[in-house]
């Protein structure tokens, strides 16, 4: 049961881990979208070195999937963690899909060739889908950490 509960905390944590860059990059789309050319090529500098961000989701995915693996016996359910752990890979997929290829193209923002707004749309939201996903994981990895709810009449009886 402790490990259980290790695990459950690990599984959010990391998931919220997860959640930071990817709400960063949803807070700033409205701002982010409305700069010209030049400021956009600055403020993508900022990102340089997130890529190490991309460690969280990858052992959050795993955390949550050891969750679902300890929680596999009735009363508890593993529907909860797996559902983390998919909302999390689905968002790897979009980051595969849709913002490494923009990275490709831009030689990670450090130039900006011709078409470069579809690029930019294409990434910032591509991001936006990944904090939505991310999010969705978080509310899934709580509910996995709180364990099965309480059944009507099963208070105060012992198992």
């Amino acid at each position: 049961m402790r490990a259980t509960r290790i695990l459950g905390g690990c599984a959010v944590l990391l998931t919220a881990l997860a959640l930071v860059p990817a709400g960063a990059h949803l807070l700033a789309l409205p701002n982010k979208l409305a700069m010209g050319r030049d400021a956009y090529l600055a403020a993508q500098g900022a990102y340089a070195g997130w890529a190490w961000a991309g460690a969280f989701p990858i052992a959050a995915i795993l955390a949550c999937l050891g969750l679902a693996l300890r929680q596999r016996r009735p009363p508890e359910t593993p529907r909860p963690a797996l559902l983390a752990a998919l909302l999390l890979a689905a968002g790897l997929a979009v980051f595969f899909a849709w913002t490494f290829p923009a990275n490709l193209a831009t030689r990670n923002w450090t130039t900006l060739p011709e078409g470069w707004e579809a690029l930019r749309a294409q990434w910032e939201w591509s991001h936006a889908a990944n904090a939505v996903l991310t999010l969705g994981a978080l509310v899934a990895a709580i509910r996995a950490a709180l364990g099965p709810p309480d059944r009507p009449g099963a208070r105060g009886r012992l198992a």
